[in-house]
């Protein structure tokens, strides 16, 4: 797949241009009928913006949908990291079964867009978020949730049952990282059982998480933490089907264990999430070759900038700051093709950069891409995505479901 089919393409664009950029550019241009070429260009956008490489992008796809072909497995990718239907759509295109999503929004935003197969991984026991999933399901999505305790199960087999609607769930396990789901084994087939035993639930597959293992540096390291709790998984799913429970589907897995967990006996279902855009968190794990960066997927988000002082000769200062990346990684964002520069966090607006021997700040005016630290928060940071080629923007794409809304409050599941 060198590049994506345009007529896929053109499709999950949609509406490319969202009101706030019809003010600094001609909402009647081609992007605003998500053709591939908008006029546009990066030296058009105001900074700091959010830009993805699309060929990088392509090539991520590529990557992540042959390994799973070659495997004989599937994979449900985690729309939490770029809450961008376009680019869910581009990866059932791709060949995934659907997308993940972490909260009630984004799950309303997938479907609305006409994402099948949306897996809601996270647990919700408020009566609204439970009803707004039912109301999902009445309207015509394909949704599945994740249950990890019985009074979750009680409560969407209620809701469930009250809107004659039979839910699809997962048995959602706790194979280490304590937030939340079952333990193994016993418990979690007490759970199953309880779940068989409501007329309005089906118990589909399981669920397991091994967060605990997704940025674990080096390759055998990872490798050994995440078999010791996927394994775990692995048995329960078997006790389970043992027992005559319908659970064909074991979902989990991550952009850090990918290549891991596909060796996992019965197949896996990846809930790979990162590996579209990749940050400096995720390349510092290193690579099953032994190398110190992970490089089996190509960075493509990068945050433009626009170099705003230069005051003193051994510094300058970026219009980026704490506002414009995430800050709760160690990592620091990179500045893309510029060897020898430094960032630093230097206030709510702005970076401060310096450069190392040998190499050359830059000038006032300047604009530079940097690699963020961790792509999820960043993107939840921001109400669009630009995404170009080469120096090109070929669409618009805008960020959903960043956060629940008011209206939620008062009005009724289901309406607007």
């Amino acid at each position: 797949m060198a590049a994506v089919n345009r007529r896929v393409f053109l499709s999950a664009t949609g509406t490319a241009l969202g009101a706030g950029l019809a003010l600094h550019v001609n909402p009647t241009s081609a992007a605003a009928s998500g053709l591939g070429h908008t006029g546009i260009t990066k030296a058009d956008l105001p900074t700091p913006a959010l830009l993805v490489d699309l060929d990088a992008l392509e090539a991520n796809l590529k990557v992540i949908a042959d390994h799973c072909r070659a495997k004989g497995c599937t994979f449900r990718p985690h729309a939490k990291t770029h809450k961008c239907p376009a680019i869910g759509k581009l990866q059932v295109a791709s060949g995934a079964k659907g997308v993940s999503v972490a909260t009630v929004p984004e799950a309303e935003a997938m479907v609305a867009a006409g994402v099948p197969g949306v897996l809601l991984t996270s647990p919700i026991v408020e009566p609204g978020k439970i009803a707004r999933m039912v109301a999902l399901t009445k309207q015509g999505g394909e949704v599945i949730l994740a249950i990890g305790h019985p009074r979750e199960a009680e409560l969407l087999a209620e809701a469930a049952a009250t809107a004659k609607l039979v839910m699809d769930v997962f048995v959602d396990l706790d194979v280490g990282d304590h937030r939340f789901g079952i333990l193994p084994g016993a418990p979690a087939l007490e759970l199953a059982r309880k779940i068989s035993r409501y007329g309005s639930l089906r118990l589909r597959g399981v669920q397991a998480y091994a967060g605990l293992a997704s940025h674990v540096k080096g390759f055998s390291a990872r490798q050994e933490v995440s078999r010791t709790a996927m394994l775990q998984a692995v048995e329960t799913r078997q006790l389970l089907a043992k027992e005559g429970h319908d659970v064909p589907i074991l979902s989990g897995g991550s952009t850090g264990t990918y290549n891991i967990d596909t060796e996992l006996p019965g197949g896996i279902e990846l809930q790979v999430g990162s590996y579209v855009f990749m940050d400096v968190g995720y390349r510092a794990i290193g690579g099953r070759s032994g190398d110190d960066v992970y490089t089996d997927f190509r960075p493509s988000l990068t945050v433009l900038t626009t170099v705003v002082s230069t005051t003193l000769d051994d510094r300058a200062s970026i219009d980026a700051g704490v506002k414009s990346f995430a800050t709760d990684s160690p990592a620091l964002p990179e500045a893309k093709d510029r060897e020898g520069l430094r960032y630093k966090f230097f206030g709510d607006e702005f970076g401060l950069l310096t450069a190392e021997s040998g190499a050359k700040l830059p000038r006032l005016g300047d604009r530079l891409e940097f690699y963020v630290p961790h792509c999820d928060p960043t993107v939840n940071l921001y109400d669009r995505i630009y995404a170009t080629r080469g120096d090109h923007v070929e669409a618009v794409w805008p960020t959903v479901a960043r956060k629940e809304t008011a209206d939620r409050t008062t009005k009724p599941a289901g309406q607007r």
